[in-house]
């Protein structure tokens, strides 16, 4: 059987004339650029977020950029954030000619690990810590960031914090007794609505939340060129505006998000079933989740993730059976030939090292069938037992 690492199309053709006519009431408008669109969205992502506001950005990639640039982050500024995730979180700060400075990854979640980033902020002289201006810590696959202890090391060091959430929109930690959500804990939370995320729009797309009236003000100030009216620029920004049409196109998603987050988790737990069954004897680790029962979405599953034993072999050896997997993500940061100016070499970040020769992400999209996520456990026994 094939079975596909994605497939858009079971809930395309659920809302598809519903997208179509939402689009083409766009297209009939001819704004183009802003509107009402943008506006709604945004209301509708802050009250989903439990945030303020939101303030739609070009892209997920935007989103963080955008968030930098109204801290100011600039050259001989330090931003710390982890060192296992999609290059944006890393390369956005490089843009500005500031210094990423890379902390290892809990082995089990892979997101950054509060110990090291406290050791690490503990290892800096004073001088070297007064340049660090924001922490970004990644809530990768769908599963948020120790937040409690990112927030209580973040105030201890007076460091504002944008969350990098491009995965995890709707994922839930608890906070102080609190249920909070993906994008509502930090300054900022910097969210993407590329196709495949789990509220995907159909081309490029990114969103801000904040709390703060203020940054919302400086984001949609920077993201239209730093200019309160055409052609006045009270600040450098860039153009970082969201299309009205991939606004639309969330805004019918958006009420199906608990619904496919549901189908998601639904999918994890039958592999966790499937993998429990199979008795590989420790080959294959499945995702580790910090269960907290008062949680309804711990983890969105943007990714499915196991870490496998030979992973480069089985990974080739499931494509050769028309099983789609992909490999999030082969290289860390501190080995990125990008990188390599800050020192950075083997044996420096052991875990995010590991992760990278271990992880291998299977297909757990909604609409994928029952015998499509046993044919995926069956060709992985069968790739371990031969």
């Amino acid at each position: 059987m094939k079975v596909p690492l994605l497939d858009l199309r079971p809930p395309l053709e659920e809302l598809r004339d519903e997208i179509v006519e939402a689009v083409t009431q766009v297209i009939d408008s001819t704004r183009y650029i802003m509107g009402p669109e943008i506006e709604r969205l945004e209301k509708e992502i802050a009250e989903y977020c439990g945030t303020a506001d939101a303030v739609g950005a070009s892209s997920g990639t935007d989103a963080l950029l955008l968030s930098l640039m109204v801290l100011d982050v600039g050259p001989g500024d330090i931003v710390l954030t982890s060192n296992f995730s999609f290059f944006a979180t890393a390369g956005v700060v490089a843009r500005l000619n500031a210094t990423p400075f890379f902390v290892d990854i809990d082995p089990g979640t892979y997101n950054i690990d509060p110990k090291q980033l406290r050791i690490t902020l503990a290892g800096m002289d004073e001088e070297t810590r007064k340049r660090v201006k924001a922490i970004i810590p990644v809530h990768l696959y769908g599963q948020c960031a120790d937040m409690a202890e990112i927030i209580d090391i973040a105030g201890e060091f007076d460091i504002p914090i944008i969350e990098d959430g491009a995965q995890a929109i709707g994922a839930e930690c608890e906070i102080n007794g609190k249920t909070r959500r993906a994008g509502s804990m930090g300054d900022f939370g910097c969210f993407s609505f590329f196709p495949t995320k789990n509220l995907g729009g159909v081309g490029d797309g990114g969103i801000v939340t904040v709390n703060k009236p203020e940054l919302a003000e400086l984001l949609r100030l920077k993201r239209v060129h730093g200019g309160e009216r055409k052609y006045y620029h009270r600040v450098i920004g860039g153009n970082f505006r969201l299309d009205p049409i991939q606004a639309t196109v969330i805004r019918v998603k958006l009420p199906r998000l608990y619904k496919w987050h549901k189908q998601r988790k639904k999918n994890a737990d039958y592999y966790n079933k499937l993998f429990g069954e199979a008795g590989l004897g420790g080959k294959v680790r499945t995702p580790q989740i910090e269960h907290i029962q008062s949680l309804q979405n711990p983890h969105i599953y943007n990714q499915y993730v196991i870490r496998a034993e030979r992973r480069d072999e089985l990974q080739s050896f499931l494509t050769e059976n028309e099983i789609a997997v992909a490999i999030y993500y082969p290289l860390p940061f501190h080995l990125q030939e990008c990188f390599l100016h800050l020192g950075g070499k083997a044996g420096d970040f052991p875990v995010s090292e590991a992760a990278a020769r271990e992880v291998l992400a299977l297909p757990v999209y909604p609409g994928m069938s029952r015998e499509m996520q046993e044919t995926v456990v069956e060709k992985i026994a069968e790739f371990y037992q031969a």
